[in-house]
This record gives C-alpha cells, sequence and structure tokens, in this order.
C-alpha cells in the first residue's frame, strides 16, 4: 500500500518521477494499466520520492491505475502522486468533480497544475488574473485540509515569468502561502537556457521565500542542464522521466539528473546502494514501453563507457580513471573495449581480458591480431558489434592460426524457387563431416537463410544436442560502400540466443547468401564453446 512507504532519506531533497503522466505523452508511447503498476515497481525499486501515476478521474485507465496501485504494490520508498488542475473559475474546490476525483483516488500527494502566464490566464481560462490567484489559493488549502500533501506546477512559469514576472511571482507566493508543500517552476515549451534557468529560479526563491522545484523539457536540448541550473538557483524538488521520455522532444532525463546529484554534486537523493541498479532500470523501463534503450545514453547506454580508440585503451590499461569521468559500476554499468582497424595492442589485450581469452606477455600474438583484425575490417567485416566471431579470430591466432572446429563443411547450397501462382519454395542442403561422420542434410525454410540455418540445425543437433536450445533473434544486412548495385559487398550480422545469453556474429562476401553463411557458421561455432564443447582436434 502506499502509505506503507518508507525512506531512508529525509525532505530535503526530492527526486519526483512523472513517466506514467508526462513520459506517456512521448510519441509512440501507449501504456496499459499492467504497464503502468510495472514500471511504477521499477521506479520505487530504484527509489525515487514520488512517482506522479497521471489524471484520476480524466480517463478511466488513469483512475484504474491508482485503484490497483493501492491495491496491489507496496511501494518502499516512493510515495504515489495523483495529478490535477486547480479547481474551475467561478466554483468552489470543495464542490468541483475534478478536484473530488483527486481525493477518491487515494494518493497521499497530489500535484496540482496552475497557469502562471498572464495571457494564458486571460486567453485559455477566460478569467481574470485575480481569480486565477484565488482557484489556486482555494484548490491548495483544500486539499491540505484534507489531508494531503500538496505540490503545484505553474505551467509555462518562465515564459510567463519574462511576460509579466511580478504576475507570476504573485502565482507562487499565492499557492505558498496556500500550504503548497513545493512550488514547482515549469519549462513548459522547453525554451529555456541553464544561465537564464539559475537566474530566475534564484530570484523567485529570495522573492517569494517559497520552497521552488523545477520541471524541465528539452526542445532546447538542455533539460537535464537546466534542472541542474535550477538546483544551482536553490531548486529542492527535480521533476524527470525514466529515459527522458515525453512530448515533443521529452523531458527532463531521470538517470543523468540523479547520477549528476549523486556522484558530482555530493547529493544522497537515492536511498543506499540504489543508484547501482540504475542500468538495469532504465533498460528494464524501456522494454515495459517496447523502445530501444538508445545506446549513447549518458551512464545507463550500452555505449556510455566504449572505447574504441586505441590511443585511449592505452591510456585506460594504465589507469581507466583516465578517460572515464566515473567507475562505471557505480551506476550499474560495465566499460567495454571496441575492436576495430583504430585498435593498437592494448585495445586487444584489454578485450581478450574482457573475453577471458589471455593473451599474457606475447607481443607477437597481440601484433597478429591486431593485423589480422585491420585486414578484415578493411574488407568490411567489423567486430565493434560481433564479439562472438571476434573471439573465434583471438582463439585462432592464439592456436597459431589454427580455428576451433566442431565440424568441416564440404559444400552447401540454397536454392529459391519462384512458382507459377506466385509464391516462393526455400530449400537449402548442407554436406558437412562432424566426429567423422559425413552428413548431408535437406531443409525448408521462409527464406535462403532460414532454410540454411534450419539444415545446418538439422544436420548436427544428433551429435550436438546443444544446438536444440540456439535461437536466431536478429539479423541485419548492410551494403558497404564501394562497388555498387549487385556487385556490391555486402555485410551481415546474426544475433544468436541460447536462452541464457546472447551473442553476435559477422560474415562478409559479394553474395548476400555466403555472408549470412559465414555468420550462421560462426554462431553455432561459438554457441558450442559457450556451451562447453570441446572441439574437435
Amino acid at each position: 500500500m502506499t502509505e506503507t512507504a518508507t525512506s531512508e532519506l529525509d525532505d530535503s531533497f526530492h527526486v519526483f518521477d512523472t513517466t506514467l503522466r508526462d513520459g506517456a505523452q512521448r510519441e509512440g508511447i501507449n501504456l496499459t494499466v499492467a504497464d503502468k503498476l510495472a514500471i511504477a515497481r521499477h521506479l520505487d525499486d530504484f527509489g525515487v520520492g514520488f512517482i506522479e501515476g497521471g489524471w484520476p478521474g480524466a480517463n478511466p485507465r488513469d483512475t484504474e491505475f491508482f485503484a490497483r496501485a493501492q491495491a496491489e504494490i507496496e511501494f518502499r520508498s516512493a510515495q504515489l502522486v495523483a495529478f490535477g488542475a486547480t479547481r474551475r473559475a467561478g466554483a468552489k474546490a470543495s464542490e468541483d468533480p475534478q478536484v473530488r476525483a483527486l481525493l477518491e483516488s487515494g494518493a497521499p500527494v497530489i500535484t496540482l497544475v496552475a497557469k502562471s502566464h498572464d495571457r494564458h490566464v486571460e486567453l485559455a481560462l477566460r478569467t481574470t488574473l485575480d481569480e486565477n490567484l484565488e482557484m489556486v489559493r482555494d484548490t491548495v488549502s483544500y486539499l491540505k485540509g484534507q489531508g494531503r500533501r500538496v505540490f503545484v506546477d505553474c505551467e509555462h512559469f518562465f515564459d510567463g515569468y519574462r511576460a509579466n514576472p511580478e504576475y507570476a511571482k504573485a502565482v507562487v507566493r499565492a499557492a505558498s502561502e496556500a500550504g503548497a508543500d513545493v512550488v514547482v517552476l515549469c519549462d513548459t515549451n522547453g525554451g529555456m537556457l541553464p544561465a537564464q534557468v539559475q537566474a530566475v529560479v534564484s530570484t523567485v526563491l529570495a522573492d517569494t521565500g517559497a520552497r521552488l522545484g523545477i520541471h524541465a523539457q528539452d526542445d532546447t536540448g538542455c533539460a537535464v542542464a537546466n534542472t541542474l541550473a535550477a538546483v544551482d538557483g536553490g531548486a529542492t524538488h527535480v521533476q524527470c522521466t525514466a529515459n527522458g521520455y515525453g512530448e515533443r522532444v521529452g523531458n527532463a532525463n531521470l538517470f543523468p539528473v540523479v547520477a549528476a546529484l549523486e556522484l558530482k554534486y555530493g547529493k544522497r537523493v537515492l536511498p543506499e546502494g540504489r543508484l547501482r541498479e540504475m542500468t538495469r532500470i532504465s533498460h528494464a523501463v524501456a522494454e515495459v514501453v517496447n523502445l530501444t534503450p538508445s545506446t549513447h545514453q549518458p551512464y545507463v547506454g550500452l555505449s556510455a563507457f566504449a572505447h574504441k580508440a586505441g590511443l585511449h585503451a592505452s591510456a585506460i590499461k594504465v589507469d581507466p580513471d583516465l578517460y572515464q569521468h566515473i567507475d562505471p559500476e557505480q551506476v550499474g554499468n560495465t566499460m567495454r573495449m571496441l575492436v576495430s582497424d583504430m585498435a593498437g595492442r592494448a585495445s586487444i589485450e584489454l578485450k581478450g581480458k574482457e573475453l577471458g581469452v589471455d593473451l599474457g606477455d606475447d607481443r607477437e600474438l597481440v601484433g597478429r591480431v591486431v593485423e589480422r583484425v585491420k585486414e578484415r575490417e578493411l574488407r568490411g567485416y567489423t567486430y565493434e558489434a560481433a564479439d562472438a566471431s571476434f573471439e573465434l579470430l583471438l582463439r585462432t591466432e592464439a592456436q597459431g592460426g589454427r580455428p576451433l572446429r566442431y565440424f568441416e563443411v564440404e559444400s552447401w547450397r540454397a536454392i529459391v524457387e519462384d512458382r507459377p501462382d506466385g509464391t516462393h519454395a526455400n530449400e537449402a542442403t548442407v554436406k558437412l563431416w562432424a566426429k567423422g561422420e559425413r552428413i548431408v542434410a535437406t531443409a525448408e525454410g521462409n527464406g535462403p537463410v532460414n532454410a540454411l540455418d534450419r539444415a545446418l540445425r538439422v544436420a548436427l543437433e544428433k551429435i550436438y544436442p546443444q544446438l536444440a536450445k540456439f535461437e536466431l533473434v536478429d539479423y541485419k544486412v548492410r551494403i558497404l560502400e564501394g562497388k555498387h548495385g549487385t556487385q556490391s559487398t555486402t555485410r551481415v550480422l546474426i544475433s544468436t540466443t541460447d536462452g541464457a545469453g546472447e551473442w553476435s556474429t559477422v560474415g562478409v562476401a559479394e553474395n548476400v547468401i555466403a555472408a549470412s553463411w559465414q555468420a550462421l557458421e560462426d554462431a553455432y561455432t561459438y554457441g558450442l564453446l559457450r556451451a562447453g564443447v570441446v572441439p574437435a582436434e
């Protein structure tokens, strides 16, 4: 239950998440109640102080969410927040159905959106500036009297402050004097820059004495910086969304904001140990909303601590801090070495260590691997996204150029038959040797590559039953620059899983089927190695 939520943190600084309301307004996101409950659990696991669940009464989904969240989730850290508006002009808060729905949600905290831009009051609300102030006072004081904690979001505050600073500050005073716990300054249009935000926040704080928060949109690409600038100006409440989801280009991203506060500002804003869960939580939320995680997202992205240049690798080998601003383990991420034609000896040594291949002090071996990588990348191979193929190359060179073999391919072929009725038949035949036995296998598939995959599986599964767990989960084709049209070189990347992990392999050829076969052969070889099967002599 929400009421049982406890936190080991004091109330001096708030991390407020609005993924379930503002984040859900991102194009392409459509959350079910089950999705919202799952995300709420993840956010509570992360340790945010407040989770804004939506607008009860505005739609059946949000109303159901609050009812189920109260019954189904026992929050450890977060308090559930209901979002709504101040009462209507000319009405009483105690009689407004929308205000009543906020109370009926059962949420212990309520966020009210209030107009703070004079033109919005007159044109959107179609009421007077004085009546708007009374709407704020009446709604806040009524909800406080009902035992709720109240935050007030001053919509379009910064634009309103630019147009009429005295009125914008009057809205802040009205909310604070009526009992609002925090008054949040919203950069609703996302047009502010950090220096401007800091100056406005510090001035409003000095002139009103209210406890201030910040809500920043990312239309200038400055939402995270603007949020931190507001903290510099005296704000003690930050509103963010997981992975920066939100309307238009998004909101301030929860994860870099929290990481900066904890690791750069030295503020403890999460319960002990929760920061290490950050990468996992980011990816878990992305999974729920069905959006691919950004690989280049600060702190939590797959590439956030990935190093490619040989110069970087040489320095990292001496001290990782020389090219990393934090230890990636602090946020639950890991350092990765990328192998490419930029690789030097240090890159190869570190990558070998990462993959569990001990190269020792064999400088000649490392040199051979470096040259092999550069030669193959010149032909179109890439090992940045194909660690499995690189490990096979590394082990081959470590064995004096003798590749790992579980089977020896005699030949393969794939046939695509165009039938008169417009359908196609895809058939593949594989001839190979495994454990001294010659095997010929044929299979059909929904494409030539799928047919080859099935034929290879048919040929080998009796000898290597581990293959039954293998599944091809991704297939990418890229036409490389150079030649054009049907004479172009083709690169294929294949991702395979055994249910416990995933690996990627690469193939390059002028023929897309031949490139696919190379990647498939590597995928099966690496999978058997991963399964602990001893290669043939």
